[in-house]
C-alpha cells in the first residue's frame, strides 16, 4: 500500500474514536479505497482542495461520518451537490441500509461518483442524477445534506422550498454561515465538529 494510503487508513483508526464511531477493518478498507479513487480523479476534476491523508481523513472522511448518528435504519437520504462525494459516499460505503439520491450538475463528476459506489451492496441503494436539484423532484427524501455548494447561504431557501414538508436538513457549516443558516429553520440543533471550533453540523427542520 502506498504511503498516502498507510496514511489515510492510519488517520482514521486513530481520530474514529474521538470522533465517537468505531470503523472495523473492512470499513477502513472500503474508505481507503475511496480515497485512492479520489486521489486519482482529483488532479482532472479538482473534486477537494488538496490536503494531506491525515486531514482528508478527519476534516472530510470522519466529520462526513458524523451525520450516521443521525440517519435511523434504512433511511433516505438526498445529497446536494454531490461533487467528490462528500459527504454521502463514505455513509454509504459503511452503512448497507442506508438509501442515497445523489444530485450532481457536472456530469463529469458523476462518472466519478459512479465508480466511487460501484461495488456497493444491495446494488441500488444509490442513484446518480447529473442535473440541478431545482430540477429533480425530491419526492421520499426523509433527509437532505450537503457540504460544499457554491453560494451556499442564498441556496439554503431555496432547498428548503424544494424538500419534502417533513425532511430534516443534515448541514455543514462554519462559523461564517452558520447564523445565516440557522436563522432559516423554525427548529435547529447545532453540534459542534470533533477536532474543530469553528465547523458545525446543522440538523434543521422546516
Amino acid at each position: 500500500m502506498p504511503a498516502s494510503l498507510e496514511q489515510f487508513a492510519n488517520a482514521l483508526r486513530l481520530a474514529a474514536p474521538e470522533f465517537g464511531m468505531e470503523l472495523n477493518a473492512g470499513r477502513i478498507r472500503k474508505l481507503t479505497e475511496y480515497y485512492e479513487l479520489l486521489l486519482k480523479w482529483n488532479p482532472r476534476l479538482y473534486l477537494v482542495a488538496p490536503c494531506s491523508p491525515e486531514e482528508f481523513a478527519t476534516r472530510h472522511v470522519l466529520e462526513s461520518l458524523t451525520l450516521l448518528r443521525h440517519l435511523p435504519l434504512a433511511a433516505n437520504v438526498v445529497d446536494i451537490g454531490s461533487g467528490g462525494g462528500l459527504p454521502i459516499v463514505p455513509c454509504v460505503l459503511v452503512r448497507n441500509d442506508l438509501h442515497a439520491t445523489l444530485i450532481e450538475s457536472s456530469s463529469k463528476k458523476a462518472v466519478f461518483l459512479r465508480e466511487a459506489l460501484r461495488d456497493i451492496r444491495p446494488f441500488g441503494r444509490a442513484r446518480i442524477v447529473i442535473d440541478r436539484f431545482e430540477n429533480v423532484e425530491a419526492r421520499d427524501a426523509g433527509f437532505v445534506t450537503c457540504r460544499a455548494l457554491e453560494k451556499f447561504a442564498e441556496a439554503i431557501p431555496i432547498i428548503i422550498k424544494w424538500a419534502p414538508p417533513k425532511a430534516i436538513f443534515l448541514l455543514f457549516a462554519g462559523e461564517k454561515l452558520r447564523a445565516q443558516i440557522e436563522s432559516c429553520f423554525k427548529s435547529v440543533v447545532v453540534e459542534r465538529l470533533p477536532k474543530s471550533e469553528a465547523r458545525f453540523l446543522i440538523i434543521g427542520h422546516a
